[in-house]
C-alpha cells in the first residue's frame, strides 16, 4: 500500500453527520491499491464494551485515487475511530497520530467525533432531491400581456441583443404553466423578476417591487399560487452582491456625495460617484458601471436586505432564493441569510451561484445548494466537445463524488446550459441525440437537475445573448423528437427511487470506444444505464455482481453490552436505526409527481413506462418515436440475476440489444448515440 496516498481527516467532507444519528467516515487510498479497508469504532467512554468494526467500500475513484466509506450509528452520539488497512500480509492502523502495526489498547490516538448533535447537522430541505427545475428568462419566455410591453418592443422570435425587449411577463408564464407541468417539472427557478432597467434584471432598482413590465406583486402572487397548485415550487434570483445604477441609495449618494446617508452603502474608491473613461469611482460587478457592488457589512443594508429576503418568502409564498455572484459577498452575511430565511420557511431552498469549489459555503450555516457547474463542465467536455474520454469523465465524477458530503450530492443543482452559457443543442454543434445523452445523464444523475427553458423543444444559441432567445411556441417549429424525450426522461426520474439516491456506481468505462454503463441503488431499486456517446454503434461487455441485500450500504450500528444499538436517545432499536439512516432519506418526503410522472408507480417498470410514453404522445402525436420502452428481454441468470426490466431505449423497441454470454457478462448493443435504462428490483 502507497501510504502517501493514504488520506483523512475528522473533518467536512472525511467525517461528518448525515441525519441526527448516523456518521458518515472516508478515507482516501492510491488508485487501485489491493486493499481492505475496515473503520475500527467504538464509544471513548466504554471501548473495550463497544469496540467493533465496520466494512468500508470505495464510493468513489478519481485519476489518482480511491475514495472509501462506511456509514455507522454510535450509541451514544459520540465516536472513536481509526482504520484498519490491510494489503496481502501486510496490516496497519491509522491513528490521528499516524501508521501503526497494532492496534492501539488505549484509544486516546485515534481520531474522534466528539458528540453529534442534531442542530448541527446540515439537512437541505426534504423536497429538494425530487425536484425537476426549469429555468425560466422571464423576458424571453412569453408574451402574456401587451398592455404592458416596454417602448419598442421588438417581434417575438427576433434575434436577441443585450438590450432589446420582446415583452415577456408573468401572464406568459402563468399562460403556458400546462407546457410546464407537462413536461413532469415540478420546481421553476426564475431569473431577476423585480423592477430594473435591463432585459436580464440583475440591475436592480427596486428590490420589492416586480418590474412593471413583467407585471405587479398581486400578479406574481397570483402566479405562485397556481404553481403550487400543480405542485411546482417557485425560485427566485436575489441580487445581494450589487444593485442597479437607478437604485435609490446609489442616486442620492451620487447627488449628496460624502453628506448621503447612503454613502457607506456602497464600496467607494473615490468621491464623487462617476465614470471617468469607462472606470468608476466605486467597486462593481465585473467593472459594470451600471451594478455598483453592496457593503452588506453595513448594518442598514444588511437589515435592508434581510427584509428582502424576508418578504417574499412570508408575503408571496416562494419557496426559496437563488443567489447571483453569491461568492463575492461575506460569509457573515450569508449566514444572517440563511438564519432570516429558515426561520420563515425552515424547508425554502437556498441556492448560491459558485461556479468553483464550495465546501466553504456547504456546511449548513449558509446555502443549501450551489449551481454545479463543475458537473456542467465534465459533462459537456465528455458528451458535446468530446475534450476528453470515458476514463477522463468517471474519474472527474469520481472527484465531485468525494469532495462534498452525502447530503451535499443530494441536493447539487446540477445543470447543463443556462442564461449564462450557450445552449445545450449549440454546444452539441447541433447534434440531438448527442443532447440526450447528455441529458439522460443530468436526469439519472444525484441532485437535483434544471433544464434550461426551451431545451426541450431544440432551441439553439450560443454566448449571451443568444442563449437568450424567444421560447418557441408553434408546434411546427419545435422539435418534437426532443419534447418527447425530455417528456419521457423526466417522468423516468420521478418514477425511480434509486435515481434519488446518492449511490451511483460504473460499472463499464469504455476508453476506446466512448461507452459508460453505470448503476444507481436505492429505495429496494437497482437501475443500470448505459450509454454510447460516440457515432458508431458499438457493443459494451462486463460482468454483473449477484443482486445485493436490500439493505447493502445500511448503517452499521455500534453495539454495547446491555443496550440496544442505538440507544440512549439516539433513535429506536438497531434494526430501526438501521432502517431509517442514509439508506435513502428520500423516502422520508412524499415524491411529487406532475403532469405524466403523476401516473408513475415507483416500483412499477411498465408504468413507468406507459407514463412516459402517454405523456411523450400527448405531446408529440405522430411523431417519429425518439425513446421507447424496449421490449422485455429474457437473460441467463447472471450472478443471481434472472432478468433485467427495460424502462427505456433510443431508437424504439429495436433500438438495443441486450443479452447474456455463458461466462455471465451482460453484453448490450448499442446504435450510435444510443441508450438503454434497465431496471432491476431487488428482492
Amino acid at each position: 500500500m502507497l501510504l502517501e496516498a493514504i488520506y483523512h481527516r475528522p473533518k467536512q467532507n472525511w467525517a461528518y453527520a448525515y441525519d441526527g444519528k448516523t456518521l458518515h467516515l472516508r478515507l482516501r487510498a492510491k488508485k487501485g491499491d489491493a486493499l481492505t479497508v475496515e473503520a475500527v469504532v467504538g464509544d471513548k467512554y466504554a471501548w473495550a464494551q463497544t469496540v467493533t468494526t465496520a466494512p468500508m467500500r470505495i464510493f468513489a475513484s478519481d485519476a489518482l485515487f480511491d475514495y472509501w466509506e462506511t456509514t455507522v450509528i454510535p450509541p451514544f452520539r459520540r465516536l472513536r475511530y481509526a482504520f484498519r488497512l490491510t494489503s496481502g500480509e501486510e496490516t496497519l492502523y491509522m491513528t490521528e497520530q499516524g501508521f501503526v502495526p497494532e492496534l492501539p489498547d488505549n484509544p486516546n490516538s485515534f481520531f474522534d467525533f466528539p458528540y453529534l448533535n442534531p442542530v448541527d447537522v446540515f439537512e437541505p430541505p426534504a423536497w429538494v432531491k425530487d425536484a425537476v427545475f426549469y429555468q425560466i428568462f422571464p423576458e424571453r419566455f412569453a408574451n402574456g400581456d401587451p398592455s404592458i410591453n416596454p417602448e419598442n418592443v421588438e417581434p417575438w422570435g427576433g434575434e436577441p441583443t443585450p438590450r432589446n425587449f420582446f415583452g415577456g411577463d408573468l401572464q406568459g408564464v402563468l399562460d403556458h404553466l400546462d407546457h410546464i407541468a407537462s413536461l413532469g417539472i415540478n420546481a421553476v427557478y426564475f431569473t431577476p423578476i423585480f423592477e430594473a432597467t435591463t432585459n436580464h434584471k440583475y440591475d436592480t432598482q427596486d428590490y420589492m417591487k416586480v418590474d412593471p413590465h413583467f407585471g405587479t406583486n398581486e400578479k406574481l402572487k397570483e402566479l405562485v399560487d397556481a404553481c403550487h397548485a400543480r405542485g411546482i415550487r417557485v425560485l427566485l434570483d436575489a441580487v445581494f452582491n450589487h444593485s442597479g445604477r437607478t437604485f435609490p441609495p446609489f442616486v442620492d449618494a451620487q447627488k449628496n456625495g460624502r453628506q448621503s446617508k447612503y454613502a457607506d452603502w456602497f464600496h467607494v474608491r473615490e468621491w464623487p460617484l462617476q465614470v471617468v473613461d469607462g472606470v468608476p469611482s466605486y467597486e462593481t460587478f465585473a467593472f459594470e458601471p451600471l451594478m455598483p457592488k453592496l457593503n452588506t457589512e453595513h448594518p442598514e443594508v444588511k437589515q435592508y436586505l434581510l427584509e428582502v429576503a424576508r418578504y417574499w418568502i412570508e408575503e408571496i409564498g416562494i419557496d426559496g432564493w437563488r443567489l447571483d455572484v453569491a461568492n463575492e459577498v461575506d460569509h457573515q452575511f450569508w449566514r444572517e441569510f440563511r438564519q432570516t430565511v429558515k426561520a420563515v420557511n425552515p424547508e425554502a431552498y437556498i441556492l448560491g451561484e459558485i461556479w468553483h469549489d464550495s465546501m466553504m459555503w456547504l456546511q449548513g450555516d449558509q446555502f443549501d445548494a450551489v449551481m454545479n457547474y463543475p458537473f456542467t463542465n465534465a459533462v459537456l467536455d465528455f458528451f458535446a466537445y468530446r475534450k476528453i474520454g470515458a476514463q477522463a469523465f468517471a474519474d472527474a465524477i469520481g472527484a465531485q463524488l468525494a469532495a462534498y458530503p452525502q447530503q451535499v450530492t443530494e441536493s447539487a443543482f446540477n445543470l447543463l446550459d443556462s442564461h449564462d452559457t450557450p445552449r445545450l443543442l449549440t454546444i452539441c454543434g447541433g447534434n440531438a441525440d448527442a443532447m440526450k445523452l447528455a441529458s439522460l445523464f443530468q436526469l439519472t444523475y444525484p441532485g437535483t437537475p434544471c433544464i434550461y427553458y426551451g431545451d426541450e423543444v431544440g432551441l439553439d444559441g450560443g454566448g449571451d445573448p443568444g442563449c437568450r432567445k424567444c421560447m418557441v411556441w408553434d408546434p411546427a417549429e419545435q422539435n418534437a423528437e426532443l419534447l418527447q424525450f425530455y417528456t419521457a426522461a423526466i417522468a423516468l426520474r420521478h418514477g425511480n427511487r434509486a435515481l434519488r439516491s446518492a449511490d451511483i456506481r460504473f460499472v463499464h468505462v469504455g476508453e476506446a470506444d466512448g461507452t459508460l454503463a453505470y448503476e444507481r441503488r436505492g429505495g429496494g431499486q437497482r437501475l443500470l444505464v448505459a450509454l454510447n456517446a460516440r457515432g458508431e454503434a458499438a457493443e459494451l461487455r462486463f460482468a454483473v455482481d449477484a443482486a445485493p441485500a436490500a439493505d447493502e450500504g445500511a448503517p452499521h450500528a455500534v453495539g454495547f453490552a446491555g443496550f440496544a444499538a442505538a440507544g440512549d436517545g439516539a433513535g429506536g432499536p438497531a434494526g430501526d436505526a438501521a432502517g431509517a439512516g442514509s439508506a435513502d432519506r428520500a423516502e422520508a418526503a412524499a415524491v411529487p409527481t406532475t403532469g405524466a410522472a403523476a401516473e408513475a408507480d415507483a416500483s412499477d417498470a411498465g408504468s413507468v413506462v406507459a407514463a412516459a410514453t402517454a405523456a411523450a404522445s400527448a405531446t408529440a402525436a405522430g411523431s417519429a418515436s425518439a425513446i421507447a420502452p424496449a421490449a422485455p428481454v429474457a437473460a441467463a441468470p447472471m450472478g443471481g440475476v434472472s432478468s433485467w426490466s427495460p424502462l427505456l431505449a433510443s431508437g424504439g423497441v429495436d433500438g438495443a440489444t441486450l443479452t447474456s454470454d455463458s461466462a455471465g457478462e451482460l453484453l448490450i448493443a448499442l446504435p450510435a448515440y444510443g441508450f438503454v435504462v434497465l431496471q432491476q428490483v431487488i428482492a
